[in-house]
């Protein structure tokens, strides 16, 4: 079995600012307790790129959490990109959530833009058009086509997204995260059926949020 860091490679360079600060605040600083503040905000940023293994449904039709985090819409509205009638399924992280982004169904990417925005409370409806954010389109081997919004937020300034079109991923496969609290939007087909309601908790790579 290959073995993987259990921190995302996009946290190292801040997980390595924290640890340095600590370092040279213990160096320096003769107080103990801002030696222990250091370190635990040092531990704390490891623990916010934490990056588990999940165990991925997999079954005909199976549309899986791009996210962990709380549901915070469900809506019928326009999916970007393709312009087709949709369902809005929107998940809400917080700076306590994993914040690595998985793939949401097995299928090849079709188109992805990026739009400069807002730094929003990505809580909010209007983040999702607002907002800093990464539009993907993806499709299935049976030609279902399913958007997904990668949203920034109040604090999180960076958008990470290793896709690009003609890349084919499996279902719960990794493709980027979003630094420091943010939203996932997921524009269904009208013909699918949700499962989570909402403020219900959802884990990426691992909950299933709809059947096609």
């Amino acid at each position: 079995m290959t073995w993987r860091s259990p921190v995302a490679k996009e946290g190292l360079p801040f997980i390595g600012i924290f640890v340095l600060v600590a370092m040279i605040g213990t160096a320096l600083l003769p107080y103990v307790v801002l030696h222990a503040v250091l370190w635990i905000l040092a531990l704390w940023c490891v623990w916010f790129f934490r990056d588990p293994e999940r165990q991925t449904p997999t079954g005909d039709g199976l549309v899986i959490a791009p996210a962990d985090g709380r549901v915070v819409a469900i809506e019928e509205t326009t999916a970007p990109l393709s312009g087709e009638p949709a369902r809005k399924f929107s998940i809400f992280m917080n700076v306590f959530s994993v914040h690595v982004n998985r793939f949401p169904i097995p299928g090849q990417v079709v188109q992805v833009a990026y739009h400069p925005g807002k730094f929003l409370n990505a809580a909010l409806d209007k983040a999702s058009v607002e907002n800093e954010r990464m539009e993907v389109l993806a499709e299935t081997s049976q030609g279902v086509r399913i958007a997904f919004v990668q949203v920034a937020g109040l604090v999180a300034r960076r958008i990470v997204c290793h896709l690009k079109p003609g890349d084919t991923l499996t279902a719960g496969q990794r493709f980027g995260l979003i630094r420091f609290g943010s939203r996932v939007d997921v524009y269904l087909p009208l013909s699918a059926r949700i499962e989570p309601a909402l403020g219900e908790q959802t884990r990426a790579g691992e909950t299933v949020i709809a059947r096609l």
